[in-house]
């Protein structure tokens, strides 16, 4: 779309450092930017070219960010119901061997279609299966990020410790160490894009403690901080990972993570549900960011990680949806709510407020990222990734408190979202892809990889 943009008569949440909320103002739009955030009527100025989209009724507030998913899962979703991790892992690491680049793209427009509607407009996401001669798995993951049109944090994911050499995953399902190093650089050289408003930046994410080798894990850090990218793991999500790293390394799963050089502020980890007080400390300290998924941790019965005692220590906390197939809704509006609801189940109910909650979903998850100085707050020069949300139906009319209707109620409609000023939904629509289409092509996708798997579709 290019050129100006203004929303006015809204509620804004600008989700700042001074938490500026207005009960009527605006935010205006110049090119990929936001150029004025206020309160009341929008100057006459800001109005001049502008297309003008009537906020009434609506709360202004930055996109949200998700922090960690596996998009590839959307294919999977419903399946080993009643496991914990290690049995859901071990049920679907023989399903996930039959991906091709096909099924991932598709998996990967719902995993993305789904985020837009649910006002996400930066995403991750963890590839970490490699079948040989699948296809170029992270090309489809990209494409379909351009097609659906967010902002897009890949990572080049790896797993190269097989059940022969002590890991959990089947050996047919792991790659070799040295393809898995080479296959890293060369998707860093490829897509990663460092320019400022940048819509595609690549991290590096051997899977697990109990996947990954210890040579993987220190030569991935080494080759990710050579290139300037980020890092990003599983960590700490459940006690049979924490006996894992015991009886195997000798240690609990941070402090083998602090040994190989994996703590910093350019990590950040996936879960952390089990840390000691000290170790939540040491994340404060060294920066490390954590990507909460509530609903997967619920699903899974993994815990409920200390948020707030994290964000409480300078840690990096941000929201994640996680993949599909251990959180089948998979919408990130909806993970505000399940993040203070556990928060409050665990610590009472002032161990997160609405507001915490929103700060998780949005500038969290962009300092997860390295990128609250671009986005995840509403303020003159930052990037232009808004999400306007409708307030005014049934399941929100009458409570006052916009931010709270946002959190507490219902994931609402997005009325609007923009990322770096375009368009990607609009009234509770797609705009880059049809919704129905997507919706056709996942069911055919997912019941050609249960037939490739054995399973019997019904």
């Amino acid at each position: 779309m290019s050129g100006r943009l203004l929303i006015e008569g809204c509620a804004v949440a600008a989700v700042d450092a001074g938490g500026t909320e207005h009960a009527s103002g605006y935010v205006a739009v110049e090119g990929d930017r936001i150029s004025a955030v206020g309160a009341g009527a929008a100057p006459a100025e800001l109005r001049e070219g502008a297309r003008v989209v009537d906020g009434s009724g609506c709360l202004a507030t930055p996109g949200l960010v998700n922090c960690h998913h596996h998009l590839y899962q959307w294919a999977t979703r419903g399946m080993a119901q009643q496991a914990d991790l290690f049995g859901w892992l071990v049920e679907l690491y023989p399903v996930w061997a039959g991906i091709d680049e096909e099924i991932v793209r598709t998996a990967a427009r719902a995993g993305l279609a789904a985020l837009a509607l649910s006002g996400c407009s930066t995403s991750t996401d963890h590839h970490y299966v490699f079948p040989r001669g699948a296809g170029d798995l992270l090309a489809a993951g990209v494409a379909a990020a351009r097609e659906i049109g967010l902002r897009f944090h890949p990572t080049r994911g790896s797993m190269d410790l097989g059940r022969s050499r002590g890991g959990l995953p089947p050996d047919e399902v792991v790659e070799d160490k040295d393809e898995i190093l080479a296959a890293s650089e060369e998707a860093i050289d490829r897509y990663h894009d460092p320019s400022p408003g940048s819509m595609l930046r690549v991290a590096l994410a051997p899977c697990s403690p109990f996947s990954v080798s210890r040579e993987l894990m220190v030569e991935s850090a080494e080759l990710a901080r050579r290139k300037g990218v980020r890092l990003h793991t599983h960590l700490a999500e459940t006690r049979n990972e924490e006996q894992y790293c015991r009886e195997r390394f000798g240690m609990r799963p941070v402090e083998y993570l602090e040994e190989l050089g994996w703590l910093g502020d350019d990590v950040w980890l996936a879960h952390c549900v089990h840390l000691s007080g000290e170790e939540v400390e040491r994340f404060g300290r060294t920066g490390t960011g954590v990507a909460h998924c509530p609903s997967s941790n619920g699903r899974l019965g993994a815990g409920i990680a200390p948020v707030a005692a994290l964000a409480g220590a300078g840690a990096p906390v941000g929201l994640g949806v996680d993949g599909s197939a251990s959180n089948e809704a998979a919408e990130l509006a909806g993970e505000m709510r399940q993040a203070l609801l556990l928060a409050r189940l665990a610590g009472g109910p002032e161990a997160l407020t609405a507001r915490q909650a929103l700060r998780i979903a949005t500038i969290g998850g962009a300092r997860c990222l390295g990128r609250e100085r671009e986005t995840g707050s509403l303020e003159p020069g930052k990037l232009a990734d808004v999400a306007l949300w409708r307030l005014d139906d049934l399941w929100h009319a009458g409570i006052e408190d916009p931010v709270a209707a946002l959190v507490l109620g219902p994931a609402p409609r997005v009325e609007l979202l923009l990322v770096g000023g375009e368009p990607v939904v609009e009234e509770g629509a797609l705009l880059g892809a049809d919704e129905h289409e997507i919706a056709r092509e996942i069911a055919r996708a997912s019941r050609r990889l249960a037939r490739r798997a054995g399973e019997v579709v019904g």
